[in-house]
């Protein structure tokens, strides 16, 4: 396995392998203390179905209802996908997002010079 004090990881990917936009997470610390974070696509809901008026002409009106009734006040979190880690691989995810936020902020500050 390594060799020359070199080692070379292999990845491999299922066939149907997409990665999937997140825009926020929910989760904690679960009680074999563990973090649990769940992703989600945070956006507005779809209606099932939704009921205009319409005038003695066919001219289509105001919305009257939506279903669900309470469509106008929701707001979807679709959880697509969730991870358990332990403590120290944590931390190497936390470090690893560090490094790659501080590349990302160094390039918006050198755009933003230029």
């Amino acid at each position: 396995m390594a060799t020359d004090n070199k080692i070379t990881f292999k990845y491999k990917y299922p066939d149907d392998y997409n990665p999937q936009y997140i825009n926020g997470a929910q989760g904690g610390i679960n009680v074999q203390g563990e973090i649990v974070a769940n992703f989600y696509f945070e956006r507005l809901p779809l209606p099932n179905s939704i009921t205009h008026e319409v005038s003695n002409e066919g001219v289509l009106g105001n919305m009257v209802a939506t279903e669900p009734i309470d469509l106008p006040d929701s707001v979807l979190r679709y959880v697509q996908s969730g991870i358990v880690m332990n403590i120290e691989v944590a931390k190497q995810v936390y470090t690893w997002l560090g490094k790659h936020i501080e590349l990302l902020e160094n390039q918006k500050k050198s755009n933003n010079n230029e």
